[in-house]
């Protein structure tokens, strides 16, 4: 799909900036909740009639002890440098480079149910679009998430938009993907989600630019995301990694 050490390389870059913005987003989050707790308190002082329901959020030592999570897909979850970004938080990076929904449905017990998961979050897909029908892509998606449910029953499932890629950047690299057939899987997958009760989490329109591309500075190649991509992309997953609500 891609060079492997060129990638890799790039992926070794400002580890120190993606620890930073996740520090910063923890900071944020804090920040967040302790206002809107005094906001509702204030509220509901005033207004007798009116319900809260608080959530309870996972705390680190509770992810450690009762998560399993797993990040299943292709190279954009191989080479997501999760383990600098989470540390030591129970995360099993279980990507493929090339991998496509095929490969996956092949090796699910390999990829997924060994490890017994509590939480899957699914990206995969953009390898399919390369060449495949996007009517087929999201067929097996559905596949993958129907089998995981048939099989991990307690495990809960996320299942990520596909990016958006940038053909500007390297035409070589985005080869036949584009972002019209990416958009009509995306659109067609939360739809299923919704109906069936899957968390579907958009990150494609947090990474798009102005023309609904995947913007430069979160790529060196059009397809894989850089430090800032992961970082930006790891400020939405980490709100489902700690069952956050905000």
């Amino acid at each position: 799909m891609y060079n492997h050490t060129i990638v890799g390389v790039k992926m070794k870059k400002n580890k120190i900036v993606i620890i930073l913005l996740i520090i910063i987003f923890f900071v944020a989050v804090v920040l967040v909740f302790s206002i809107n707790s005094k906001s509702s308190k204030k509220q509901l002082s005033k207004k007798k009639t009116v319900k809260v329901v608080e959530k309870k959020q996972q705390t680190l030592e509770d992810i450690r002890k009762k998560e399993n999570i797993v990040f299943l897909g292709d190279s954009i979850t191989e080479f997501y440098p999760i383990h600098d970004i989470y540390l030591d938080l129970p995360i099993v990076k279980s990507g493929v480079s090339g991998y496509k929904t095929t490969d996956i449905l092949d090796k699910m017990d390999e990829m997924v149910y060994r490890y017994n998961p509590t939480k899957v979050f699914i990206l995969i897909g953009t390898n399919d679009l390369n060449n495949d029908d996007p009517e087929e892509v999201e067929e097996n998606i559905k596949k993958i998430v129907e089998n995981i449910k048939n099989n991990r029953k307690m495990a809960k499932i996320y299942v990520e938009s596909i990016y958006p890629v940038n053909k500007s950047v390297n035409e070589n690299v985005v080869s036949n993907r584009n972002n019209d057939k990416i958009k009509e899987v995306n659109s067609n997958i939360e739809e299923y989600c919704k109906k069936n009760n899957i968390t579907y989490i958009d990150v494609y329109s947090l990474l798009e630019d102005e023309d609904g591309n995947l913007d430069k500075k979160y790529t060196e190649d059009g397809l894989h995301e850089n430090d800032l991509g992961y970082a930006r992309i790891s400020q939405v997953l980490i709100k489902y990694i700690y069952d956050i609500e905000v």
